[in-house]
């Protein structure tokens, strides 16, 4: 079965409040698929329930194309809040409870420390771990079933520069084993660089799903600049100029299909102007998530 998890017209109500809005979207054996949305859009209700932690009002979902079960359960693995951990006990330690909650064996336990390169201090207490490190042991927690699919809320919420890009390399890993990844988050950057598809979320209803390179191959804008005063009018002399304006000490340009960085460049040159600065910036997702948001409100 291709697909893992299909969603059809998912509605959560509280009360008068409506957390997920007639929700469908299907997710395809091994994907990294993003989850975006601002603040009450509905990404930590949806993975609720389809963990089966959360009763849904109305719709239904499917995983590994069947009924949910106990058995697809156990295939999960999954974080929806910061695992609490036994401050006194050693992550190996803490483990061993973790796996015998989940009743699964002990004997890969070392295995997963290894994974989210935690085996050198495997025997340190946790309360001296960084807030990286925690998170990392927390992923591990997920990992020791040896799930199918991971579902992570938020993994590099609080964490720093160099806690974030350790998680980033670590889901990038655990992906690369073949596993399928739900990742919620609001950090668009991180989604940008790890997810293979990400859906945006408001209110409960997706307002949009793709692939995330797709995105880089929307329309891109060149930065341009040169000690010469001439550089203005032959810009906008160029025939294949979209847009111009003047931003932060250098000309930013967009250009009709056909023309691109090399093409412009050539054509400075031809006309005896040597640029200091030329950078091709492709759209981020940043920018087309604002978009989407934008064009919802209209």
């Amino acid at each position: 079965m291709d697909s893992v998890l299909s969603i059809k017209d998912l509605t959560k109500k509280y009360g008068r409040i409506t957390a997920v809005n007639n929700l469908s979207l299907e997710i395809k054996k091994g994907t990294v698929f993003g989850l975006l949305g601002p603040n009450g859009s509905g990404k930590t209700t949806t993975l609720g329930i389809i963990l089966d932690v959360i009763n849904r009002t109305s719709g239904e979902y499917q995983w590994f194309g069947e009924a949910p079960s106990k058995e697809h359960r156990k295939r999960i693995g999954a974080i929806l809040e910061t695992p609490i951990f036994y401050p006194y006990l050693s992550a190996t330690d803490n483990l061993k409870i973790v796996a015998e909650i989940k009743q699964v064996p002990t004997d890969n336990i070392d295995h997963v420390l290894r994974q989210v390169d935690l085996y050198e201090r495997k025997d340190d207490k946790f309360k001296t771990y960084s807030l990286g490190m925690k998170q990392r042991l927390s992923i591990g927690s997920a990992l020791l079933c040896n799930p199918t699919v991971m579902i992570l809320d938020e993994p590099t919420n609080g964490l720093d520069p160099q806690g974030i890009a350790e998680i980033r390399k670590l889901i990038i890993e655990i992906a690369k084993d073949g596993k399928t990844i739900i990742l919620a988050s609001h950090l668009l950057d991180e989604v940008q660089k790890v997810c293979s598809h990400f859906a945006v979320l408001k209110k409960g209803k997706m307002i949009y799903t793709g692939l995330v390179e797709d995105v880089s191959k929307g329309e891109e804008t060149i930065e341009v600049f040169a000690e010469d005063e001439n550089l203005e009018q032959l810009l906008n002399d160029y025939e294949g100029i979209k847009n111009i304006n003047f931003d932060h000490n250098k000309w930013i340009v967009s250009l009709h299909d056909g023309h691109n960085s090399i093409t412009l460049n050539a054509y400075l040159i031809a006309n005896k102007i040597t640029v200091s600065h030329l950078v091709t910036q492709k759209k981020s997702l940043e920018k087309q998530f604002l978009e989407v948001l934008a064009a919802s409100d209209e």
